[in-house]
């Protein structure tokens, strides 16, 4: 993994109880960190800090994944929280909005991954759905707590997604929110069938894509992951030589 390129994760910081502590944490399911280390790359684990700091830190990195994780603060898109959404985690809000800002103004790669797409797409200006079942009349996106939820999706065949998975996906879902009105200059490229968008693109970026499905759950179907690091590692390769010029 020597002269691997570093890509930052996003992370919860939360009460966690192990051995004979029980103290905040910073936590990361560890399917991301496979996931992104099978991929080629070296993980980082970005637990939320002062938001000052995201562009010094971005600099050190190669790219950016946005976790899934708690749902968006409603006042981020100027919406009244509905009922089933969730308590507010402003820290973890500040930082990564913070994180994507910056990176997106440095044209660092970002992968977003249920919640980061939500990120992505409130970020750039839009809203998100925030009880989906409240929309599609049924709650198929997120069965049973903790269980992942297999659906097909169909991609739009002339986007980046298209050429890494091809028109159709078999994806594994979790999320009761969606994206509702769409980010300045993002476009949506997978639907779930009841028409729930799963997928959007910054077309202008190097590479800027978020997925609302979870691709680190299955360790066997890595070409989102694997199409993310090549993109970094192409980047990583020229700034090498360039130091070394």
């Amino acid at each position: 993994m020597s002269g691997a390129p570093l890509v930052g994760i996003t992370s919860y910081l939360e009460q966690a109880a192990w051995g004979v502590w029980d103290q905040p944490a910073a936590l990361i399911p560890q399917l991301y960190v496979t996931a992104v280390s099978a991929a080629g790359a070296v993980p980082v684990l970005l637990p939320p800090q002062p938001v000052e700091g995201a562009a010094r830190l971005l600099d050190r990195l190669d790219g950016l994944v946005l976790a899934g994780g708690p749902d968006v603060a409603p006042a981020r898109y100027g919406a009244e929280p509905h009922p089933r959404t969730g308590a507010p985690h402003e820290s973890r809000d500040a930082w990564e909005f913070a994180l994507l800002r910056a990176a997106l103004a440095a044209d660092l790669p970002v992968l977003g991954v249920c919640r980061g797409m939500q990120v992505l797409n409130v970020a750039l200006g839009g809203d998100l759905v925030q009880h989906l079942p409240d929309r599609i009349g049924e709650a198929s996106h997120q069965l049973a707590p903790a269980t992942f939820n297999g659906r097909a999706v169909r991609i739009e065949p002339d986007s980046r997604l298209g050429a890494i998975l091809g028109e159709r996906a078999e994806v594994l879902c979790y999320h009761h929110q969606a994206v509702d009105r769409i980010g300045t200059g993002l476009r949506p490229v997978a639907w779930s069938l009841d028409g729930t968008v799963e997928a959007l693109e910054l077309p202008d970026a190097r590479f800027a894509l978020g997925v609302q499905w979870h691709p680190e759950v299955d360790p066997v179907d890595l070409r989102l992951f694997r199409s993310f690091v090549d993109t970094l590692a192409g980047s990583f390769v020229n700034t090498l030589e360039e130091k070394s010029a």
